[in-house]
This record gives C-alpha cells, sequence and structure tokens, in this order.
C-alpha cells in the first residue's frame, strides 16, 4: 500500500503556505481563483485558499518535513512509543521489586500458606509444585540479600530512565536520540541472544528480531556513525525535500535552458 504521507500530514495538520519575495518564485506558489488568493502548500503542493502562514526571504522559508521524512518521523514515535510502554512497566517492575525487599519474610510465609493450600489441589491433577521451575524460581528469590534487591531495584529503574530519554527523544525527532537508541539496544542484543539460549519463546525471538531492525533501520536511515553519507548527507537529503526549494530549483533549472 502506498501512502501518501504529505497529504495525510495536511488533512491532519493542515497546510503550510509562504510568501517568498522573490517576485518569480512568488508566482510560481501563487494562484487567483473564483474564491480569492490561493497559495501551495509546501508540504503536499496542493493550493489552499486565504492568506500565506509565511512571508519573506525565499531562504527563510521554513522546513516542512515532506515525503520519506515524514514516514521516518512516522516510525520513530511508534518506536518512543514502545519504549514509553516498556520504561513504565520497568518502573513498576523496580517499584514492586523494592516493595518485596522490605517486606521479604512476610512474603515468603504468604507463599508458602498458598502452597500449603494449593499443593493439594495440583497433585490432584499429577502436577507437582514441589518440582515446579517457577516455584523453584520464586523461592531462590527469598534467598536475595536485602541489599542485593535494592541494586535490582536502583538497576532496573536506572534502565526505565534510559527507555523514558529515548521515547521523549525519538518523539521530537532528535538526533542524540536515534544515537542514544542505536547505542543501547545494540548493547542489551548480546543479553537478549543469550537468553535465547537459555531458553526460546516466541516473546524473546519476536523482541529480539523488533530490536535488530530497530537498530539498522535508524542508523542506516537516519545515517548515523558516518553511514551512506552521515550528518552532512542527512541534513542535505532533509533541505531537498522542501517544495520551495524545488521550485526555486526548477525556475533557475528554466532560466538557464
Amino acid at each position: 500500500m502506498n501512502i501518501d504521507w504529505d497529504r495525510r500530514t495536511c488533512a491532519r495538520r493542515g497546510h503550510v503556505t509562504y510568501a517568498p519575495d522573490e517576485r518569480a518564485l512568488r508566482e510560481r506558489l501563487r494562484a487567483e481563483t473564483g474564491l480569492g488568493e490561493a497559495w501551495r502548500c509546501l508540504r503536499c503542493g496542493d493550493f489552499a485558499l486565504g492568506d500565506p502562514h509565511g512571508s519573506g526571504p525565499a531562504d527563510e522559508a521554513p522546513l516542512v518535513p515532506r515525503g520519506k521524512v515524514l514516514r521516518d518521523l512516522f516510525i520513530l514515535r511508534f518506536l518512543a512509543v514502545e519504549r514509553a510502554v516498556r520504561g513504565v512497566f520497568i518502573v513498576l517492575v523496580a517499584a514492586a521489586v523494592w516493595k518485596f525487599s522490605n517486606s521479604q519474610d512476610a512474603v515468603r510465609r504468604l507463599f508458602d500458606e498458598y502452597l500449603d493450600v494449593f499443593r493439594p489441589v495440583f497433585r490432584h491433577f499429577h502436577y507437582d509444585l514441589d518440582h515446579s521451575p517457577v516455584v523453584g524460581t520464586v523461592q531462590k528469590t527469598f534467598g536475595y540479600r536485602h541489599s542485593t534487591l535494592l541494586l535490582v531495584a536502583v538497576l532496573l529503574l536506572v534502565y526505565a530512565a534510559i527507555e523514558l530519554v529515548e521515547a521523549v527523544g525519538l518523539w521530537y525527532a532528535k538526533r542524540w536520540a536515534e544515537y542514544l537508541t542505536v547505542v543501547a539496544t545494540a548493547a542489551f542484543l548480546p543479553l537478549e541472544i543469550y537468553e535465547l539460549t537459555e531458553h526460546v519463546s516466541w516473546l524473546k525471538i519476536t523482541t529480539l528480531v523488533l530490536n535488530i531492525l530497530a537498530v539498522l533501520y535508524i542508523a542506516l536511515a537516519k545515517r548515523l556513525f558516518g553511514l551512506r553519507g552521515g550528518h552532512r548527507a542527512f541534513e542535505a537529503e532533509r533541505h531537498s525535500a522542501s517544495l520551495l526549494e524545488v521550485e526555486e530549483s526548477a525556475g533557475l533549472e528554466a532560466a538557464h535552458t
């Protein structure tokens, strides 16, 4: 499916029009209609009735994201939402670990009481709770020191903070956030691969694949670390996406022919 990102964005946010001081270029972006004056949108190229939103020299025209830039922004914001959800979830887990560390003995007694109640029920269905991997994992956590659990809670909060900072930066398409996302995500890939060697699950496989795709997409599409021409090529691509500059280039080419 071919999505017209320019018109899709204009439909939600409205058109962006500009009246350049240069007369020849101004005439190319302006039209007279039976309903009044209309100006060409810098984003989608359609003419919009009414006064322009701004005016001045052509080189001071607003840089309006168009086409591929809008698509990239949509994907970045999708990743931002995913990072925000993950960050909030990790904060909740950290809070649970901290609370557990302060009432470890009470939780252990409550767990043992419920285990005694459910043991005969599960035995009826030929399932031995005493040899359950889940029960064994929970019982191991009761042996952790209070200081160890506090350290785990702090590390989880640090991880959550990184995720939330990434989310904010990606939402506003900040270049530093793109670098942070690539570095932080790539740093955890070896751990995710190691976890797969311990236990394979579709959730772990899906998460690993999505993180690898996110790293490759952001690094290549945003030309990070000098890839595909680096920051200079990235800025040139952004500026070349401005309809006003396209119109200006077309006018200059016509003058030379």
